[in-house]
């Protein structure tokens, strides 16, 4: 389905209450299509995604912290972080019945707009300046379309106007009638009648219109009575004109079907929004956030499980053998029985049988026939004695194994969190360098770049969060300093945050904010109580030979705190 005139003017009404005025904080490469905008607007952070994707175009605001999804920034988002970062939105328009929609914004570098066209096959995402493209997501050039170049450093032109289509209410019962007698293929629908023939007609438009004249959506045009026809337009089309929305979705048990800004009557399930903006994002799905990333995401889980698994079973079996010493001690008492009966065993035995303890069964002890008894006892004694050494090096593989099952849990807690490609590749990097990832090796961009963690200023105070445990060594090891303050979830996989200390005491209030930061980059997130430990830095270790971002510390208080995300820094 696409997105029609009716539905971009819907937009621009939402657009025009809720973000002329805000200011442009954040420009994002979402992904190589798609950009994102982080709009301050009356008290209150908005997140505008725009989409010039081809198959899926689209514009509408999102309720989710929209995240880079590129490793190495576009031409076009490098200008737009010049351009629109710390711009104001001034207006939002359409040309009428185009599928265009403008913002006008005032920023650093004077008056600029974005234009969004978001037409199947044709979409695009352009940056004007003065009437000049300064870049766009989809460069045209004069070899595939010679009246319309779309390249840097060239004139924008519109696209061309419609020809031979007239507005829906202009036209009276008799030019419908008209249309429909003029069409000669008995087989032409009168949903194409429509979409031929007036402007801002899409086709689940037609369908609605013809549906309420008909009661079929797929109704031939040659069988349908003009008055109905006629009537039918008038009562879907009337409050559209007059800009009276009805967002909505149509939903069944299979998932959401369409999306509308009228009453649809044609399709199961429809049912009203709050807003466009929320329509769209139930047909689409969320462009970034857990959703948007679940299939990328389901490999590299399910190997984290497998991995888990095995690991568990190889402790469980480390810590039966610290407690179960019964096989080693029948091996000595084995090798002793054959001594103290070697004089009577004959030539060929194959078992012993003999009571160690008289309070005991008697043990029935292997003998290999075409060995002396002296032999058959070295070899008994020679598993005890093996066994006993490994026996010695158990507590060592069973802490290794612990760390390892707690950098699993680590990789899992990343990789929900994950927001974007890079993040997730590094957790199957992760994977791969611990031979736990089978699939597909990943390989990292040309540049060496890497995600990297997040970076707040609040009070003059700045703060380190890492997202992942490469990042969190990068806090606490690299960003950190022995007196700065340093804050982690206790007992579960999560984020280091660092205070860096400037010299000033660090406000109480600024330590809660912080580590309601540090839960909510936890695995207990959705908890409604998380405690947390705060010490400073210099207490913090790494643990020898683990991966990155395994710590021990000491010295540590702790405090209960309601997990908190980024917009626990924004402006009040």
């Amino acid at each position: 389905m696409n997105l029609d005139v009716f539905t971009l003017s819907a937009l621009v009404d939402e657009f025009l209450d809720v973000l002329v005025g805000g200011k442009v904080q954040d420009a994002i490469d979402v992904d190589e299509t798609s950009i994102g905008l982080e709009v301050y607007s009356a008290h209150q952070r908005r997140y505008l995604y725009i989409s010039a994707d081809p198959l899926t175009p689209r514009v509408h605001l999102l309720d989710e912290k929209l995240r880079r999804g590129l490793n190495k920034p576009t031409q076009i988002g490098l200008l737009l972080r010049r351009f629109v970062e710390g711009a104001r939105i001034e207006h939002v328009s359409q040309p009428r019945w185009e599928r265009v929609l403008q913002l006008d914004l005032h920023g650093p570098e004077g008056a600029v707009s974005i234009i969004a066209e978001p037409m199947e096959r044709r979409s695009n995402l352009l940056l004007i300046q003065g009437g000049v493209i300064l870049d766009c997501i989809r460069r045209v050039g004069a070899d595939e379309n010679r009246f319309r170049v779309s390249l840097p450093a060239q004139p924008y032109v519109p696209p061309p106007p419609q020809s031979g289509k007239r507005e829906p209410l202009s036209v009276s019962a008799a030019d419908i009638e008209a249309l429909l007698r003029a069409e000669n293929d008995p087989k032409r629908k009168t949903l194409q009648t429509l979409t031929a023939h007036l402007l801002g007609m899409s086709p689940l438009l037609a369908k609605e219109i013809v549906y309420r004249a008909t009661g079929d959506a797929n109704h031939k045009a040659a069988q349908t009575d003009g008055d109905r026809l006629y009537n039918a337009l008038r009562e879907v089309v009337t409050p559209l004109q007059n800009r009276d929305w009805q967002p909505g979705i149509a939903e069944t048990d299979e998932g959401v079907q369409a999306y509308s800004v009228y009453a649809l009557r044609s399709l199961p399930g429809w049912h009203s929004v709050a807003s466009v903006s929320a329509a769209l994002t139930a047909y689409y799905g969320a462009p970034v956030g857990p959703e948007a990333y679940k299939a990328g995401k389901t490999p590299l889980l399910e190997a984290l499980h497998e991995a888990r698994a095995k690991l568990s079973a190889k402790l469980a079996s480390l810590r039966r053998s610290l407690t179960d010493d019964s096989e080693r001690e029948t091996w000595r008492r084995s090798g002793e029985l054959i001594l103290a009966y070697q004089y009577t065993l004959r030539k060929g035995q194959d078992e012993l049988r003999a009571h160690y303890d008289p309070d005991q069964p008697e043990l029935a002890i292997r003998l290999d026939p075409t060995l002396s008894p002296l032999e058959n006892a070295q070899r008994y004694f020679e598993r005890y004695n093996k066994a006993k050494r490994a026996l010695e090096d158990v507590p060592a593989l069973v802490t290794d194994t612990e760390t390892e099952l707690a950098y699993l849990a680590q990789l899992e807690t990343d990789l929900e969190l994950a927001s974007n490609w890079p993040e997730i590749d590094e957790v199957q990097q992760a994977l791969q360098s611990k031979g736990y990832w089978r699939g597909k090796a990943v390989k990292r961009l040309a540049g060496g770049s890497q995600s990297a963690p997040l970076r707040f200023v609040k009070d003059g105070f700045v703060l380190w969060v890492g997202r992942n445990s490469r990042q969190n060594d990068i806090v606490t090891f690299e960003k950190g300093r022995a007196l700065d303050t340093w804050l982690h979830a206790r007992d579960v996989p999560g984020a280091h945050v660092v205070i860096r200390f400037d010299g000033r005491p660090i406000p109480e209030t600024l330590i809660q904010q912080a580590a309601a930061l540090a839960a909510h980059f936890s695995a207990k997130r959705d908890e409604t109580r998380v405690l947390v430990d705060v010490t400073q830095v210099k207490y913090v270790r790494k643990i020898k030979g683990a991966a990155p971002g395994m710590v021990t510390y000491r010295n540590e208080t702790t405090c209960t705190v309601i997990p908190r995300g980024p917009d626990i820094f924004e402006e009040r």
